[in-house]
């Protein structure tokens, strides 16, 4: 008897995914030109990805994450594997679960001041960059089931989209996933009423990367500002200088939270957590 393949048992598609399957190789492929000007047409890119697409994130993570996360061209390449029937679907451990997280908050700390160093100023270095995350991003969903591991794990905007996308002004449905396939606890695309801003109640990763991320992104974004763009290779002799600023800001806002937070009720901490996301929010703008 021979065994069914892994596309025989994934159920068709509803109208409704089919219509966002449409959106996302609409934006995909907005995605891989958007790729392809930053390499033979840098200003072109540059202006594209820089000046266009990333201010416009933020205000979308705020009031609509669920989007986001269902046209994000890097977030649609990871789950070509699954959509394909070719991922092998393994399902991450909770504690993997954290690591993975935590790893994605230390990339994005990692990445953006890299902006000052090399990526602003070259359209080329900013689609390796973007290349080499996505060729990530595949290869984990080759490996394990849906949005678990990149998509709700290592991805570095994962932890913006819920910390921005704590109160979103509307939800939107799955645009990738036919059902719960219980990949993730706690699935953001499923479980609506789960805050981010809570999960500093935990222990170990798990709460540590809410309260770093809160405490100390006000920071992390005014020290950014503080920088200037470089041109390769100068930027790299001023690597110190680049790193100093967004995160000594972010030391000090972290230390400026955990002063707060400790001096109010538990029931005014949330609100307080709501306010660093909003003061972020306008800092970057």
């Amino acid at each position: 008897m021979t065994e069914a393949s892994p596309q025989a048992n994934m159920p068709s598609p509803s109208n409704s995914q089919r219509a966002w399957h449409i959106v996302q190789a609409l934006v995909w492929i907005i995605g891989a030109l958007m790729i392809a000007a930053l390499i033979w047409v840098p200003e072109v890119g540059i202006h594209a990805f820089w000046n266009v697409l990333i201010p416009v994130a933020p205000a979308l993570l705020v009031f609509l994450p669920g989007l986001w996360r269902n046209i994000c061209p890097m977030g649609t390449t990871a789950l070509l594997p699954r959509h394909l029937g070719l991922s092998r679907r393994r399902l991450l451990s909770p504690e993997t679960q954290r690591r993975l997280g935590f790893a994605g908050l230390m990339l994005l700390l990692l990445i953006v001041p890299l902006r000052h160093a090399a990526l602003d100023l070259n359209g080329p270095a900013t689609a390796i960059a973007i290349l080499t995350l996505t060729a990530v991003g595949a290869l984990l969903g080759l490996q394990y089931e849906w949005k678990s591991a990149w998509c709700s794990g290592l991805c570095p905007i994962h932890p913006v989209e819920r910390f921005y996308g704590n109160s979103p002004a509307s939800t939107l449905p799955n645009g990738h996933c036919d059902a719960c396939h219980i990949c993730i606890h706690i699935c953001p695309d499923s479980s609506m009423g789960t805050s981010f801003i809570d999960q500093q109640k935990k222990d170990g990763l798990a709460g540590m990367t809410p309260t770093i991320l809160i405490g100390g992104f006000p920071g992390f974004i005014w020290g950014w500002f503080q920088v200037r763009d470089y041109r390769i290779p100068e930027g790299w002799s001023h690597l110190v200088e680049i790193y100093a600023w967004p995160l000594g800001g972010l030391a000090v806002s972290m230390a400026l939270y955990g002063i707060l937070r400790g001096s109010i009720p538990v029931r005014r901490q949330r609100t307080l957590a709501r306010a660093f996301a909003a003061f972020s929010v306008c800092m970057y703008y």
